[in-house]
């Protein structure tokens, strides 16, 4: 954060006891009648009030589409529309299900069989514009346009809507906090994609916890690119403005490199959330003053690399706070702060989580963190075995998540990670991190982008494979870096191979799982 503004006025979150994303809105529709609009977006703004009401109009359109307690997905873009959809349906009893647009027509099935969905919500125009046509005539649950479901409610609908806008409790279902609020799914980085039940409490829980991290106020605008099918985009991005008086400025992709910086100076906004790869991307196309309303920039998803942090602190000066996260935790676990600021690491563990780093075979260092927390998911789906959720629990016992991540935490207990627990290759029976190898290639080649994976080998059990985008770069050069970093010599990759770019998901994550294919594919030396 840079200290050259001063904050406004803290806000808090303190809804209801027996609080939904609905009853939240509803609170902060009496709260801020009048203040900052909710979603501000390319087409206009929409007030809390009237996004109260559009959600009442979902409410009534899911309700004749699905059964009580069903999960109805929602494939439609970063507007907010989307929201009323995802909150309305919540009110209706029923349970929105995220789905990812450019997973594709599989990843998308197989989600849907997942959570047992069985009835798609769209829009036609959306479709036409992204050219999603061909995936949804692909998909095998019925998909409806949300302009046809408008068109068709009638005056008694109209007359309902507006009854329940008064008399909620009369009209809806009692709302249930540890019912679930949204199932979103894994990026599929590293695997299958599963289903994540997120409870109106956890993302209640999260939001309340990053509150007593971070002071932000009414005054702040955030600007929120990230898909809301994504959990950082979702509770960081937009639930956390809409419901705490703030201005939520809303975008449609990330990936629009070049328009987002001059949409962030155009819009005023003080906070942005993004990962190290999009950061890095709006720094190479920010004109000057761009970026200068920003008070708050905070990455996750992915690794904070040096290079975006020391370039934003220097053009900018912006010091980034990196945190971390999972899907399954709502998302935030933990996340540096502004006077408490450790690159390097990812800030301490929020209010209210208990974490420990839990010993893992054949690695020396650090341990998996596994948590505990009101944030927690209510569990897994999978389309192995589709409604069927499956709770965390791991050897500490029943409500405890295993992140998979193998960190160390600091005597100040800051988080550090050391890679994830999958991103170890066992090279001549060792285990190595590919994030060290990582660090070499950047170390050798900080201006471009790296990524290592692993396949196997017939001599050493397995091998790392650098994927990277400079083409000059040679072992030796990684070799001199291992030198330079004080880093064995087994991190350095036995093969490099140079590609125009990496692949994305739309998270901004780095896509693994497909480098994984391409590693394996990669005939040894």
């Amino acid at each position: 954060m840079t200290s050259r503004r001063a904050l406004p006025t803290a806000v808090r979150l303190d809804p209801p006891a027996d609080a939904t994303l609905f009853a939240a809105l509803r609170q902060a529709v009496a709260l801020y009648r009048g203040g900052p609009g909710g979603i501000e977006e390319s087409s206009g703004a929409t007030r809390r009030e009237d996004l109260l009401t559009r959600s009442l109009g979902a409410a009534r359109i899911v309700a004749k589409l699905t059964a009580p307690g069903e999960a109805v997905g929602i494939l439609l873009p970063n507007v907010a529309g989307t929201l009323a959809a995802l909150i309305g349906a919540g009110a209706a009893g029923r349970v929105p299900a995220m789905l990812n647009y450019g997973a594709g027509a599989e990843a998308i099935n197989d989600a849907c069989r997942a959570a047992r969905v069985r009835v798609i919500i769209t829009s036609r125009a959306f479709v036409e514009k992204a050219g999603l046509q061909d995936c949804i005539d692909s998909l095998q649950a019925t998909v409806h346009c949300i302009e046809d479901l408008r068109a068709d409610l009638g005056v008694l609908d109209k007359l309902w809507i507006a009854a329940a806008r008064l008399a909620p409790g009369l009209l809806l279902p009692r709302g249930d906090r540890d019912a679930p609020a949204v199932i979103l799914f894994t990026s599929g980085s590293e695997g299958t994609p599963k289903g994540v039940v997120l409870s109106h409490r956890a993302l209640l829980a999260n939001i309340a916890q990053i509150l007593t991290a971070l002071e932000v106020g009414t005054e702040h605008a955030v600007f929120n690119a990230l898909p809301v099918f994504h959990s950082f985009g979702l509770t960081a991005g937009v639930l956390l403005p809409l419901l705490t008086g703030m201005r939520c400025v809303l975008y449609v992709s990330p990936l629009h490199y070049k328009q987002i910086p001059g949409l962030i100076k155009q819009s005023r906004a003080t906070i942005l959330f993004g990962t190290s790869t999009f950061l890095r991307h709006y720094a190479d196309h920010a004109a000057p003053g761009d970026l200068a309303s920003l008070r708050l920039v905070v990455a996750g998803a992915e690794r904070l690399t040096p290079e975006v942090r020391e370039r934003w602190q220097r053009d900018f000066g912006i010091d980034i706070l990196e945190g971390y996260g999972c899907t399954e935790t709502a998302p935030v676990l933990a996340v540096n702060l502004p006077g408490a600021n450790r690159p390097g690491s990812v800030g301490r563990l929020l209010a209210g989580i208990e974490g420990r780093a839990v010993p893992v075979e054949g690695i020396a260092q650090g341990g998996s963190l596994q948590v505990r927390g009101p944030n927690i998911m209510s569990g897994y789906l999978r389309a192995s075995a589709p409604g069927v959720l499956e709770p965390p629990a791991t050897a500490l016992g029943p409500g405890w998540y295993d992140t998979g991540d193998v960190v160390e935490i600091d005597a100040e207990g800051f988080v550090h990670i050391r890679g994830r627990a999958k991103r170890f290759a066992k090279v001549a029976g060792e285990m190595v991190s590919l994030a060290l190898s990582e660090d070499l290639a950047r170390h050798a080649r900080p201006e471009h982008l790296h990524a290592a994976s692993r396949a196997p080998d017939r001599q050493r059990g397995e091998r790392i494979v650098l994927f990277t985008t400079a083409a000059d770069l040679q072992r030796h050069d990684l070799a001199e870096a291992a030198h330079a970093l004080g880093i064995r010599e087994l991190a350095i990759p036995r093969q490099i191979i140079t590609l125009e770019s990496l692949p994305v998901l739309g998270t901004g994550k780095i896509d693994h799982q497909a480098l994984g294919r391409l590693a394996a594919a990669q005939p040894e030396l």
